[in-house]
């Protein structure tokens, strides 16, 4: 297959993906949406986490709710459970990998929050073990999986599956997911200005 090729397959397949996503997670991104802004009015924070390119998603989507998406407003609490080595190392090493987010959650989280894990496969187990440790205390879950939803999907009580057994294609509907959340949170906050900037 010559790039242009693989190029023109690759769109088409994107394409084709999002029209199908469109149609199967409208719903759940408008769920997630209202159940967003519901959190931050109550002075929560939504808390991200997933591995690899997830991970990579996690810290974008906490990035766009604290600084900003389109608009300037203020701050938004949110953050990525993937960005302090420290934490994730010493977890890792002392209790297992799977415990990296279930420990977070433990002294970051409370139920005034939104916990959102992202795996494409939906079984990752550090993912599945900390959207079932959040549940058990009363807080809210979100997952962003593929198509079959997985454990994940079992678990959460907001899911968005994307259409796509693909691992790029999912990701690339998870961002659209995200930026949408964050920009129906985002229009609820802009007449609140920043008093940092």
């Amino acid at each position: 297959m010559s790039s242009s090729e693989l190029i023109h397959q690759t769109i088409a397949e994107h394409t084709v993906t999002v029209a199908k996503f469109e149609e199967a997670c409208s719903d759940a991104i408008d769920e997630m949406g209202v159940e967003v802004v519901e959190c931050l009015r109550r002075g929560g924070k939504i808390c991200f986490f997933g591995n690899g390119g997830s991970a990579a998603d996690a810290q974008h989507f906490a990035a766009e709710f604290v600084v900003r998406f389109v608009e300037n407003r203020k701050g938004l609490p949110s953050m990525a459970f993937t960005t302090d080595t420290s934490i994730i190392t010493a977890c890792a090493n002392d209790f297992g990998y799977e415990a990296i987010y279930a420990r977070q959650i433990e002294a970051l989280c409370d139920k005034n929050d939104i916990a959102v894990g992202i795996s494409t496969s939906g079984n990752s187990g550090n993912v599945i073990r900390g959207l079932e440790f959040a549940k058990s205390l009363g807080i809210k879950t979100f997952a962003f999986t593929g198509q079959s939803g997985g454990k994940c999907g079992d678990i959460a009580d907001c899911l968005l599956a994307v259409p796509s057994h693909i691992t790029a294609r999912v990701q690339e509907c998870h961002l659209i997911a995200g930026h949408l959340i964050c920009d129906i949170a985002e229009k609820a906050f802009v007449d609140q200005p920043s008093q940092s900037v």
